[in-house]
């Protein structure tokens, strides 16, 4: 468990990015991972007084607060109308709905953890992320930055008719993935997501596929073109081969129009 010395509810986002600057300080999100490490941090920083916790519609996209919950990205009709049951696939699997009440999407966004179910998701939409400093830019340009001190706001999503599905394999229902698939369609290209490689989600473009050897070609090479790795939850050898049964899933349900 960490400990800190300090805690501060920001009252701007101005003093949260100061506050951040320092090197032992840190913004405290939902706090669900952080709890699992032994560090000593001087000054917590809480932004729950921000309004970063609502989920906003506009005709050309969706907004989504740092504070959000992944729980409310569960349950959101806005999210389900815009994008399918995405989200819901996305999250419904992480830990338990105590858990996903507290679990932010700025601090699975933020950590970029290597396992991250949402941020394999997110990487198949068309999405920018807000940050305090370095202001809006898109999300896989984000996720391939160094850490840093900056200070994710809010996350924009386009509602540009992208339909896209979300697949996942676990060892056991609320373990963490050992692999992820997001795919995607818009305007002919499609694009696929594979996470939990153990590391961070990469993406691949294709042209869609029209035919069955067009789809074969297309998991070999997301089988081929992509690392894998080993940990306790799978080899290497088996990732590769649960990549190509994932992202035949994927392309699948939308070939077969089953996603939004």
């Amino acid at each position: 468990m960490f400990t800190a010395q300090q805690y501060v509810k920001a009252a701007s986002l101005e003093e949260a990015y100061a506050l951040n600057q320092k090197r032992n300080n840190a913004i405290l999100g939902g706090g669900c991972w952080m709890k699992m490490n032994r560090r000593r941090y001087h000054t917590l920083i809480d932004l729950s007084n921000l309004g970063l916790d609502t989920i906003e519609e506009t005709p050309e996209e969706i907004i989504l607060g740092a504070m959000v919950t992944l729980r409310q990205m569960e349950q959101s009709p806005e999210l389900a109308a815009a994008f399918g049951n995405g989200f819901r696939e996305s999250v419904r699997h992480i830990v338990g709905v105590q858990f996903r009440n507290c679990a932010t999407l700025g601090g699975s966004l933020v950590s970029r953890f290597g396992f991250s179910d949402i941020l394999t998701w997110l990487l198949s939409l068309d999405c920018k992320v807000e940050l305090v400093g370095a202001g809006v830019l898109p999300l896989a340009e984000y996720v391939k930055m160094p850490y840093d001190r900056d200070v994710l706001v809010r996350v924009h999503i386009a509602k540009n008719g992208r339909r896209a599905a979300y697949e996942s394999f676990r060892n056991t229902a609320t373990d963490l993935p050992v692999l992820t698939c997001a795919a995607s369609v818009l305007s002919g290209e499609l694009r696929v997501v594979i996470g939990a490689r153990p590391a961070r989600a990469v993406c691949l473009s294709f042209a869609f596929p029209d035919s069955d050897e067009e789809l074969d070609a297309i998991c070999k090479e997301v089988q081929g073109s992509i690392p894998y790795g080993s940990n306790l939850r799978g080899s290497a050898a088996y990732r590769r081969h649960l990549a190509g049964v994932l992202c035949r899933r994927a392309v699948s349900s939308l070939k077969e129009g089953t996603t939004c």
